[in-house]
């Protein structure tokens, strides 16, 4: 017997189920259609928009320099100590040697004089060391002598004895005392004169090494004076007094400095460069600055590449003739060539470049702006670059994004 198979019927409440979560699905995904294309209404008065356009691209860029001089020298204390007492105030004039400032240092002082008093005492002693042996030098000479005046002598006895006791005309007794007053004195002279050769080699060394002793003590000496007198400061160069601000009783560190001096041989300009730079920056580039309506080639003479709070230093000297009203801490905006003019894509610089990085752009066509990849190479004081993604004569938003970034596309109302 056949089995009779009924057909599954949906019931009312299941109907409205599966029509409401089709509703539901179809809701969502006209909602998520919406969000991919969100319009963002815009004014085009409160907008800024350029025309990509092709020419020469200059790479360049601008900088801040300040003017400086071409050579300053530190002034600092080698001891350190407090400030005893202030001779030249800050901005003026100096010569080598003028003083600026004492600086007192009770410790190093009594070190120093101490010092000095051993090595005085050492010194004499050394200097006694060398009368001694040049007063036994002498003693020894007088013995010499003596004992050659006596040799003499018993020589001149010994001469006639031998001629009277071959004569039988002194008794043998008699003659050998000649015979022995003559030996003994020529033994004395020889082992005077071996004590003496000793003696001069021996002095020699020695007084060679006390000359060296005394000569090293000097330096000492004249070191520890110089020290002394370096507690008062001294310009060691002509110029102009800077950065000096002494107080009396200020405590200052060895070789800390206080102050500088600007040799008044010309200028040169010091600027912050910005940390996309530093790979870019290279010494020997050149620069131009304008003043008083001439304009002065400049070349970048040294590049400091450590960076600091996002920026890095660069000095630059005046190529030939330099400005003749030039002075310290004026300011000048100079322009830097980083490399030869290039034929390129240009679109203008702006804010749309912090919102973007400069991966997209909303380019504007009849009305309406579309983000758009692009790929932006060098910039310079005016304009970026384009590598990609943009033609001649398209129009961009250059302003910021930072209202609109979220939405796909902007519709622009004049």
């Amino acid at each position: 017997m056949d089995k009779i198979i009924e057909k599954k019927r949906f019931n009312k409440k299941t109907i409205l189920t599966i029509v409401g979560v089709v509703v539901l699905v179809g809701l969502v995904a006209y909602g998520y259609s919406l969000s991919l294309n969100k319009v963002y209404k815009a004014d085009a008065e409160k907008l800024t928009i350029n025309q990509v356009t092709f020419g020469d691209f200059e790479d360049v860029v601008l900088l801040n320099a300040s003017v400086v001089p071409l050579t300053s020298v530190i002034v600092s204390s080698p001891e350190g100590g407090t400030v005893a007492e202030i001779f030249t105030e800050n901005g003026a004039s100096v010569v080598k040697g003028t003083p600026l400032l004492r600086i007192a240092n009770p410790n190093a002082l009594s070190n120093y004089t101490s010092s000095e008093t051993s090595i005085t005492e050492q010194i004499n002693q050394l200097r006694k060391l060398r009368l001694d042996l040049e007063q036994n030098q002498r003693i020894m000479g007088q013995d010499m002598m003596d004992i050659e005046d006596k040799l003499r002598t018993a020589t001149r006895k010994y001469k006639i004895d031998s001629a009277l006791f071959k004569k039988s005309v002194i008794t043998r007794e008699e003659f050998n005392t000649s015979s022995q007053d003559y030996e003994y004195y020529q033994g004395r002279r020889g082992i005077l004169r071996k004590a003496i050769r000793q003696e001069n080699e021996g002095r020699v060394m020695q007084l060679k090494q006390i000359d060296v002793s005394i000569g090293r003590m000097n330096e000492s000496l004249e070191t520890i004076r110089q020290n002394i007198e370096n507690m008062t400061i001294k310009a060691p160069v002509a110029g102009r007094l800077s950065s000096y601000d002494p107080v009396i009783g200020k405590s200052y560190s060895p070789n800390e400095m206080l102050g500088k001096i600007d040799v008044l041989q010309g200028y040169k300009l010091q600027a912050s460069v910005d940390e996309y730079y530093v790979n870019r920056v290279k010494e020997g580039q050149t620069a131009s600055v304008e003043f008083n309506g001439n304009t002065y080639k400049l070349v970048v003479r040294k590049v400091i590449p450590e960076v600091t709070a996002g920026q890095f230093q660069v000095e630059m000297v005046f190529e030939g003739k330099s400005p003749e009203d030039l002075r310290r801490g004026l300011s000048m905006q100079v322009k830097l060539t980083l490399s030869d003019n290039s034929k390129s894509l240009l679109i203008a610089q702006g804010q749309f470049f912090q919102s973007t990085g400069g991966t997209w752009v909303f380019v504007l066509k009849d009305g309406k702006a579309t983000k758009r990849n692009v790929k932006i190479g060098r910039k310079n004081h005016k304009y970026y670059e384009v590598l990609e993604g943009l033609q001649k004569g398209e129009e961009v938003i250059t302003s910021s994004y930072d209202q609109f970034n979220q939405y796909d596309i902007v519709e622009v109302s004049k």
